[in-house]
């Protein structure tokens, strides 16, 4: 957990830091992409890595380098250093960024039985929840309190910290088992798991324009520190929504759930794009949060089921990967539409990516199905991302 809150903290701390030193929310987008772009890119070959050498390996070498990739950052942002040598640094950040998500969830999977593992992952989705709905907070306190530089400093204490103590974690180690005569399995051989990586990158291109909407909608009212509470609120709809969905015997297949929370992600954005009221804006937030983590869960589970268990860390890689793609993208787009418009076209541009993970997880019914149906209903095996 502690090595995942900078999950929910760098591109915050991004895009709080860039603007209070420039001035310029296209400046901060572009930087804060710059290293989500460069972590979706790395993310699927470091957990190929792990497969293949050990997750102990890589989270140690990787947690180096990003020192030295966030150090590099911070200098660079503090002393007004051109965009260009912001974008390098960030990119240098971005690519020795593990994904904890994906790391954890093949580490429940290979430690504890398939019983267990539903708990596992029930627990693991309240957990990163309440990430999201603490790291925003924990950011904006720290920038506006301590120093705008401080929420990234944080982001660079906890993934040291959370990396050094899963790996020497030993018990709980993925080991990597290929079949004799056969190379390693890959995820990308399986149709799934592409549909639902589109799918990801939709989802997570709604959740970097929203979070733009949040920083601009707040600045536009002139309180700037409501921000991070519009974004945690989020995670408080998200939150207990996933408590309620893990909850429940559903009849539908995960394949069709997908579709159905897809389509709610997607409307509940469309109010964001019309409120004036930060006080109605904290009611809606919420209500836009409420189809996050069950469309997450749903994507999570048809994964565990359609990827090749050798290749685990690997697969939640690629998902992650595409959901930070998705969120880079996003919030590119959302800061150069907040700077040439408002936040309104911000949450527009929201609605466009969760409009395509709506698409995609429709028109790919069949292969979300793989061989057959999904047959495990409505359990609380919940795997969230890394947006």
């Amino acid at each position: 957990m502690v090595g995942r809150f900078p999950i929910a903290m760098r591109s915050v701390s991004c895009l709080l830091l860039i603007s209070a030193f420039t001035g310029s929310m296209a400046q901060a987008g572009t930087v804060a992409a710059a290293m989500l772009v460069s972590q979706g890119v790395a993310s699927p070959v470091l957990g190929r890595m792990a497969d293949r050498v050990s997750q102990r390996k890589v989270l140690l070498t990787a947690a180096l380098a990003h020192a030295a990739g966030m150090t590099t950052l911070l200098v660079s942002i503090v002393l007004k250093a051109p965009l260009w040598l912001m974008i390098v640094a960030a990119v240098a950040a971005g690519c020795t960024s593990v994904s904890f998500t994906s790391f954890m969830r093949a580490r429940w999977a290979t430690m504890v039985g398939p019983g267990l593992l539903r708990a596992a992952y029930a627990m693991e989705s309240m957990l990163d929840d309440t990430i999201f709905l603490v790291g925003p907070l924990l950011v904006t306190v720290l920038a506006s309190a301590v120093h705008p530089a401080a929420g990234l400093v944080a982001c660079l204490v906890l993934t040291t910290v959370g990396s050094v103590a899963v790996a020497l974690h030993r018990r709980s180690e993925p080991v990597s088992e290929p079949t004799p005569g056969r190379g390693p399995e890959r995820a990308l051989g399986v149709p799934g798991v592409w549909v639902l990586m589109i799918a990801y990158a939709g989802m997570g291109f709604q959740f970097g324009a929203v979070d733009v909407t949040m920083i601009a909608f707040a600045r536009e009212r002139s309180t700037p520190g409501l921000a991070g509470v519009f974004i945690s609120l989020i995670a408080v709809g998200s939150l207990i929504a996933g408590l309620v969905y893990g909850s429940a015997n559903w009849r539908l297949s995960q394949a069709r759930l997908l579709a159905v929370t897809t389509g709610l992600l997607t409307l509940g954005v469309v109010p964001l794009a019309f409120v004036e009221s930060p006080l109605v804006m904290c009611f809606l937030v919420v209500v836009a949060g409420i189809a996050i983590s069950p469309a997450l869960i749903a994507g999570s589970t048809l994964l565990e089921s359609l990827a090749p268990k050798s290749a685990l860390s690997e697969a939640f890689s690629w998902l992650t990967s595409f959901g930070a793609l998705g969120i880079a993208s996003g919030t590119a787009v959302g800061g150069q539409l907040a700077d040439l418009g408002s936040s309104a076209h911000a949450a527009w541009a929201g609605v466009g990516g969760g409009a395509v993970a709506l698409v995609l997880s429709l028109a790919g019914q069949s292969a979300l199905r793989g061989s057959g149906p999904v047959t495990e209903p409505a359990s609380k095996k919940m795997a969230v991302q890394d947006q």
